[in-house]
């Protein structure tokens, strides 16, 4: 196991953390989560021994294989597998000395690392290395082609799959989602649901630590503290631990009070939204969770837009792609102000190309783009942050924006987005990527846009700023567009999610926590797919099969749930328009007692109507929400 004994860090004057002591025994998964500067990567470098304690004593099994993932590619040109295969040293250690021993004649020595070899499982190392790299995302074209052609992304997705390809003991990750799409995400915590070793990670990524870890190691005001549970465990904790203190407790009340506010507004919308239930329940997590996050240095909220116009972009049968390369079709959207979308869809399907088409910055390839007078799009991807200019600072980049609006008022504005004092003055050169990614969002937001259009903006985001974001983004009142990895984000912004796959873009009807099931069976098909044609036909017919018994299943209590709805719209019409002749003064005069009587007698009978309606709706809506989990 791991034993910190009374360990102490610094970084020269600064103490990153003192007097940690803990233990991680054999095959723990560990979250690791603290402010971006706490020590969180100053501890693993201490692990790999680049590192030495200030006082106190670390203390591991000396034969454990330590994997991490290298943050550096060299030029390299063999082949991807190759490098991947790297990564289990033990097996080229043995084709090393194989190679050796063949060249020596060394029959003896031959025929015993033959057998070495064979219990190392060298004869299906390239399955394991294939099978990551199909995991995290390449295609079967990829993993021949030489390491230097890929991008930066893709790079560090390859030191990724080395890092797992080692048969390790203890596996150090830091942001292993950073470079990651939704799918290759699911997948990697699959696969590290399964690793049989010990586990010590860092990751933003809410959803990936409830899922993956059983502990969280936390580091805060310079104490490291192992909590027992995953990430939604600790964030109660915390969260009395900061009611304890009475200037945090009264934030945490005005905290909870704005999401009281904002899950009862969507309450009362519930009839019209497509995934009301699921909303709700999101929204009442976060509502859980804003309290551990109260002395969070996030504090912004997205200004409200200049106009609103109805509706914002609509995209008539367009098709987009690049060259001659169509990579979606037919593609038919309309976007109005209150809309909150979510893209889903396997890697390469068109995610990205359908924002890009939605900003302009593809041109259709066919049918028709059509923008309105006053839209105004705020588009984040990660090029932004290429855009920044290097030199100038946090504060510059604004007041190019607003010339005119004082220094006082910019600088409130950017110590929101966690720029204080200082910090707006230094150029952007040296920050973070976190730092950039937050400027940038800054930026945009500051030009009051009607639509938003965010491209994975959790990249390099860190907890705090990811819960600021969603906040924010809860009380936006234009349209946005998002594609994310981050499943929190996600399911308590987006009231509508469409998929992006085999070139077109269609409503997903199931909600965010189906999606993992989708997927698993779209990639089970499209590997069935390749197989001979009978396969696929048998395959096809049983999956026919199983639809039609699904829906047989399903139709009665979708049927159910359709009429409790059109039950509850009609006594909220009538609702609405028994509130409307209310409103009106001439009911409250002497001659119209008696018509003001049955009036109110008629709003109370329709008001009990319509709450028994809402019970059975949601009665009906639990239902079919079981049976198609159980499917």
């Amino acid at each position: 196991m791991l034993q910190f004994d009374n360990v102490s860090i610094r970084r020269g004057p600064r103490v990153l953390f003192e007097q940690a002591t803990f233990q991680v025994h054999p095959g723990h998964k560990v979250g690791l989560t603290g402010a971006n500067g706490s020590g969180k990567s100053s501890l693993f470098a201490l692990i790999l021994g680049e590192l030495g304690s200030d006082e106190g004593a670390l203390k591991r099994p000396p034969g454990w294989v330590i994997a991490h993932v290298a943050q550096e590619m060299p030029a390299n040109a063999q082949p991807a597998i190759e490098y991947v295969l790297d990564g289990d040293s033990e097996l080229r250690r043995l084709q090393a000395a194989l190679a050796a021993a063949e060249r020596a004649g060394r029959g003896e020595d031959i025929a015993h690392l033959h057998a070495e070899l064979e219990h190392a499982g060298a004869y299906q190392a390239n399955s394991r290395a294939a099978s990551l790299l199909d995991g995290l995302g390449f295609a079967p074209g990829d993993i021949e082609r030489p390491v230097h052609e890929f991008s930066g992304g893709w790079q560090m997705r390859l030191n990724l799959a080395q890092a797992l390809m080692c048969r390790s003991d203890l596996l150090l990750l830091d942001e292993p989602t950073n470079h990651l799409d939704l799918d290759a995400v699911i997948w990697l915590e699959s696969w590290l649901k399964q690793y049989r070793g010990t586990l010590l990670l860092i990751s933003h990524d809410r959803d990936f630590l409830d899922s993956v870890c059983s502990q969280i190691l936390h580091i805060e005001q310079q104490r490291a503290t192992l909590y027992s549970g995953n990430y939604s465990a600790f964030e109660r904790v915390r969260a009395e631990q900061l009611a304890n203190q009475q200037a945090a407790f009264e934030k945490q009340q005005r905290e909870i009070a704005h999401m009281h506010s904002f899950v009862e507004r969507f309450r009362a919308k519930a009839t019209k939204a497509r995934q009301a239930q699921s909303r709700i329940k999101a929204l009442e997590r976060m509502e859980r969770i804003a309290p551990a996050h109260v002395d969070s240095p996030f504090r912004f909220s997205l200004r409200e837009p200049e106009k609103t116009p109805h509706p914002l972009l609509t995209l008539d049968a367009c098709a987009a792609g690049y060259a001659d390369k169509r990579i979606i079709e037919r593609v038919r959207i309309v976007l109005n102000p209150g809309d909150r979308i979510g893209l889903l869809g396997p890697n390469g399907a068109g995610k990205s190309t359908l924002i890009k088409l939605l900003a302009g910055g593809l041109v259709p390839l066919q049918g028709e783009r059509v923008e309105a007078k006053h839209l105004a799009v705020g588009y984040f991807a990660q090029h932004q942050l290429e855009q920044l200019v290097p030199a100038q600072s946090a504060l510059q980049h604004l007041q190019l924006l607003d010339p005119g609006a004082t220094e006082q008022a910019l600088r409130d504005y950017l110590g929101g987005f966690g720029f204080v004092g200082d910090k707006a003055l230094d150029p952007v050169a040296p920050f973070s990527g976190g730092e950039k990614s937050r400027l940038a969002l800054a930026l945009m937001i500051y030009q009051r846009p009607n639509l938003l259009l965010l491209d994975e903006p959790t990249n390099h985001l860190d907890i705090d700023m990811r819960q600021a974001l969603a906040a924010a983004l809860q009380d936006f009142s234009g349209a946005m567009v998002i594609v994310s990895h981050d499943r929190h984000l996600l399911r308590v912004t987006c009231d509508r999610l469409l998929l992006v796959n085999g070139g077109t873009v269609d409503e997903f009807d199931d909600e965010l926590d189906a999606y993992p099931a989708w997927l698993a069976a779209h990639q089970r098909y499209s590997r069935q797919a390749s197989m001979p044609n009978r396969a696929v036909n048998d395959d096809r017919r049983e999956r026919k099969r199983s639809e039609a018994e699904r829906r047989k299943v399903l139709q009665p209590l979708k049927r159910a749930l359709q009429q409790a709805e059109a039950a509850m719209e009609k006594w909220q019409h009538e609702s609405d328009a028994l509130q409307h002749e209310l409103a009106d003064n001439s009911l409250y005069e002497a001659r119209a007692k008696d018509r003001l009587q049955g009036l109110l007698r008629r709003k109370g009978d329709v008001d009990s109507a319509l709450a028994a309606a809402e019970e059975h709706w949601l009665e009906a809506a639990e239902a079919f929400e079981r049976a198609s989990a159980d499917e």
